[in-house]
């Protein structure tokens, strides 16, 4: 049985479970703003936008980032991201999110050229590698 100072967690991507366990608490990136989560939260349903996610449990912070999706708080301190991508801080390789970010700068140049729609793809991959720059440089000290 779940201890009632816990929060269940699941974060899950397109590739599987990327984080399963009870913790403490949990800030999450929204289109509203960064919200976080404790343990007891009201029924929630929101969009995650990139940006970093952080963890606490046992005292600890576990820092990942995620690149949008949608997050759904249940009854019963329960949970669940539903995430495009999430990586844990320490395995983002920042030269290749410096080389993705750079090259989808050099094609947001070339707007005038593109379908809205791939224009709106372009910038949701801009904002998934600068999000993991962002998140990189601060867990790793560069």
């Amino acid at each position: 049985m779940q201890s009632p100072d816990k929060l269940q967690f699941k974060l899950v991507t397109p590739d599987g479970i990327v984080y399963d366990d009870a913790i403490d608490q949990v800030s999450i990136p929204t289109a509203a703003g960064e919200i976080t989560v404790l343990p007891r939260h009201i029924p929630l349903v929101s969009i995650i936008s990139a940006g970093e996610l952080r963890l606490k449990k046992d005292g600890a912070e576990i820092p990942l980032v995620v690149s949008g999706g949608v997050l759904e708080i249940r009854p019963g301190s329960q949970l669940y991201v539903l995430a495009d991508t999430a990586e844990r801080a320490e395995h983002i390789d920042m030269e290749r999110a410096e080389a993705a970010r750079a090259r989808a700068e050099e094609l947001m140049k070339q707007k005038e050229q593109m379908a809205d729609v791939d224009f709106a793809r372009l910038q949701a991959k801009m904002e998934k590698e600068l999000a993991r720059l962002r998140v990189g440089r601060k867990y790793r000290k560069i």
